[in-house]
């Protein structure tokens, strides 16, 4: 990464577009964890259960699995820029929601709301794939997404301190209001200073929408399976929404919303067929092939790596303070510095993960990082109040890089696969971190903490097992263009 083929301090050309899509980015993560360093002023506040928290985290990471796999749907049709800036602007109003809300039953509803900004994510895949070239494609994808995701860093580091200022029970409403307000205004800047693609170059959309084209009847099976986890997943957040859970929806409306979440599945079934019926009738040519397990194998490595660190970000600043503040008399603000380590390495860990990939292969370097990870966990399940706090802090932040690095290197695969699609392939993987996220966060509210990170740890090391089955991409992809000629895209 020389400064002669990618200066961090340009602001023109493809600089531009990654400096604005990550910043869009970082906002849309801001806003998505504005209540996580605030949740014991908001559960005081409200005279909120435990229960009642562990639900709105859950509830916060439900919607984006939908979201991700529309919003990906969106991009590859309609552009990056449009797309961005629509959902930023849409994003303040659950915010604001958030920020009004007198009940338990408010603050479920705006959360739910708020977990479709989560699918800005996907959004800025598909713009910075478009404006870098393979080689450079890995460490771009992982500036994008490891500064874009300490939005959630930031604002567990001032957000408490804003609360604080203004003072009261109430700070915290005008914290999580402020992100929203600017979240609006960047959309309006976002969508006049950007555009989908360098001059000259042609923004290739898919030939049908509804569903992903697959290239083998095999692949077309193969799709279909790997859609049930997120269904399943949405059939678990209502279960634990239900009176088996928690008792926020009485048994006619979780009754309702199970049929209805199995009635969607069965619609999305019908449009991956008829999206692919027709073409696979007939022989595809080689060039024009890709294969599903590609896809397949990173959904599980996003769902280990960005699944983790969704449920962890949102229960560490909570975690430091019930394991310290006795002990060592760590402090809300504190503890809300302290769990910001975990997303901090985002600045230094993503980027390095796809520069890792980009230079000394992208299978190597998953399994590498996905290894560290599982030994990271495993450490930070042997924490206890009597471990001095820079210790803590310091195998958080070593856990995380490994974390954030994996994610970096699942997207520098991900625009490599079929550029057409590139914006649905993200929604699919983005999707499945969330599934991770919903899934591990279940798991929390079940067992403890301890527990929690031994359990993400076991899941990592299956994970590794099926990574060792995904192909280094080589060669090139075939697109084609509105007149008919075909273009290749380098991809190794």
């Amino acid at each position: 990464m020389s400064a002669t083929n990618m200066n961090l301090l340009s602001f023109s050309g493809k600089m531009k577009i990654l400096h604005m899509t990550w910043f869009a980015f970082f906002l849309s993560f801001a806003v998505w964890f504005n209540h996580a360093p605030l949740m014991l002023l908001i559960k005081e506040s409200l005279d909120l259960s435990q229960s009642q928290v562990k639900t709105i985290l859950i509830l916060n990471v439900a919607l984006t699995i939908p979201a991700r796999i529309a919003i990906g749907m969106l991009v590859d049709k309609f552009g990056p820029k449009r797309t961005f800036s629509t959902l930023l602007a849409l994003a303040s109003v659950p915010c604001f929601l958030f920020a009004r809300a007198d009940s338990f039953e408010q603050l479920a509803l705006a959360r739910f709301l708020m977990g479709f900004v989560g699918a800005g994510f996907v959004i800025g895949i598909r713009m910075v794939g478009e404006w870098f070239p393979v080689r450079q494609v890995g460490v771009a994808e992982g500036i994008y997404g490891g500064w874009g995701n300490f939005g959630s860093a930031a604002a567990a580091m001032t957000l408490p301190s804003i609360a604080l200022l203004f003072g009261g029970d109430q700070g915290w409403r005008y914290a999580v209001g402020i992100t929203g307000g600017i979240a609006l205004v960047y959309s309006v800047i976002y969508f006049f200073s950007v555009s989908d693609t360098p001059k000259g170059s042609t923004y290739f959309k898919p030939k049908k929408t509804g569903a992903m084209e697959v290239t083998s009847i095999w692949d077309l099976f193969f799709y279909i399976l790997m859609t049930i986890p997120l269904y399943a997943t949405l059939t678990l957040l209502t279960w634990k929404l239900s009176p088996a859970g928690v008792g926020l929806l009485p048994g006619s409306a979780a009754f309702s919303i199970y049929t209805g979440i199995w009635v969607l599945f069965f619609y999305n079934v019908y449009k991956i067929v008829h999206v692919n019926e027709e073409h696979l009738q007939q022989p595809i040519e080689e060039i024009h092939q890709y294969k599903f397990k590609q896809v397949a194998i990173l959904d599980l490595a996003y769902l280990v790596t960005f699944g983790s660190e969704l449920a962890v970000i949102s229960m560490l600043p909570l975690f430091f303070y019930e394991t310290f503040h006795q002990s060592q008399g760590v402090t809300m603000v504190q503890a809300g510095l302290l769990a910001a380590g975990f997303a901090f390495m985002n600045l230094v860990a993503r980027p390095g993960g796809g520069w890792i990939s980009d230079k000394f292969g992208r299978k190597l370097s998953l399994s590498i990082f996905i290894v560290g990870l599982s030994i990271g966990y495993f450490v930070l399940s042997r924490i206890t109040p009597e471990w001095p706090v820079l210790a803590a802090v310091a195998m958080t932040m070593l856990c995380s890089f490994f974390v954030q690095a994996g994610e970096g290197a699942v997207f520098a695969m991900v625009p490599l696969i079929k550029r057409r699609m590139t914006g649905q392939i993200a929604g699919m993987v983005g999707a499945y971190g969330n599934v991770g996220g919903v899934l591990f966060l279940t798991v929390l509210s079940f067992v403890s903490p301890s527990t929690f990170f031994m359990v993400i740890a076991a899941a990592a090391m299956f994970v590794l097992i099926a990574v060792q089955f995904i192909e280094e991409p080589r060669g090139h992809m075939a697109e084609v263009q509105e007149d008919g000629t075909v273009e290749m895209i380098e991809v190794s």
